[in-house]
């Protein structure tokens, strides 16, 4: 395993330095060769760096800035206005090659418009797109995009998205030739969308990929495709779905602590827990946290967001997943497949 360094915006998401820091250090636990170059303002994180062992705050590097890039007043104004912000920070370390990848819980849009500007798409790509990996009941894993980077799709763009995500698939789930599907309201082929029947005919004369049709909502995480391709608007509607819906089913098992549960309440729940005891493991693998972290895919070097209400374990998950796609080579991976194509 060889040295990394990844740039981190500690100051992104709803919690900041709280969450992102102790993520941090965890991080740098689990891999000895790892290093981070925190940007943020070092007033908020220094109390959190205090009293860490010594072996832990020399892989730490930590650049201060006072500003943190928002929205509110539009993306453009927000692009404008980003100079000296933690995210255009953590970004042009990497553009600048003092780190190979890039983690932030801020804003999508302007995490994706700063990318875009600052470290360019692939050649050959017309927009990089959210990408990140989703559970299946069967224990294994389907890979999901777009999940929210391009609200409005062409068919072109749609078959872009395909080829990308099934090299993401071969490489991170070890799969020859995964199966790709389009995400729809139906599996006729008449149904949805003109691009979407125009992306369905288009991907059925790439004979480079496996695909398989259409696929609707209630059969995602069934583990009838590898790929699930759809745009910005319905990946990041699916998603956030899903993720309510298993948030709220462990909320449901654990029981509401602020208002204790009737005694029906707490029979019931404990007839639900027992019903579903040998499937725990099972449930488990539904926790939103193990799956915080969607990539850029189609940009020259890794970036990654993470959900701006991820806890630590979940900005964990972001960090080795930024990691890992350093380690691989995904951009050349992707690079190198598309040339193929």
């Amino acid at each position: 395993m060889s040295r990394l360094t990844l740039a981190l915006d500690v100051m992104g998401g709803d919690f900041g330095p709280r969450i992102t820091i102790p993520a941090s250090l965890q991080a740098l636990e689990q891999d000895p060769m790892l290093h981070l170059v925190l940007f943020g303002d070092s007033q908020a994180i220094s109390p959190y760096l205090a009293n860490i062992p010594h072996h832990l705050r020399q892989r730490i590097n930590l650049q201060h800035c006072d500003r943190v890039v928002k929205n509110q007043q539009g993306l453009s104004h927000a692009l404008r206005h980003s100079k000296g912000s933690s995210m255009r920070l953590a970004i042009e370390a990497v553009r600048d090659g003092a780190a190979q990848g890039c983690v932030s819980g801020g804003d999508t849009a302007v995490l994706m418009g700063l990318s875009k500007v600052l470290l360019q798409p692939l050649a050959g790509i017309q927009r990089p797109a959210l990408v990140s990996n989703i559970p299946t009941i069967d224990g294994k894993q389907s890979v999901m995009l777009d999940l929210g980077a391009n609200i409005d799709c062409s068919a072109e763009t749609l078959v872009q998205f395909a080829q990308m995500g099934a090299i993401f698939a071969e490489n991170n789930f070890g799969l020859v030739y995964p199966r790709v599907a389009l995400l729809n309201i139906g599996i006729e082929e008449l149904k949805g969308l003109k691009n979407i029947r125009d992306a369905s005919q288009l991907l059925q004369q790439q004979t480079n990929l496996n695909y398989i049709g259409y696929i609707e909502g209630n059969y995602l995480l069934n583990g009838y495709a590898d790929v699930i391709v759809c745009d910005g608007f319905a990946g990041n509607i699916a998603l956030k779905t899903l993720e309510g819906t298993a948030k709220n089913i462990f909320s449901l098992l654990k029981g509401n602590k602020k208002q204790p549960p009737s005694l029906i309440k707490k029979l019931l729940i404990r007839i639900g827990k027992y019903a579903l005891k040998k499937y725990f493991v099972q449930l488990k693998q539904f926790n939103p946290d193990q799956y915080n972290g969607a990539s850029l895919l189609g940009l020259t070097s890794v970036v990654v967001k993470s959900h701006g209400s991820a806890n630590q374990a979940a900005f964990l998950y972001a960090i080795q997943q930024a990691a890992w796609q350093v380690r691989s080579e995904m951009p050349n991976k992707i690079l190198t497949g598309l040339e193929k194509n």
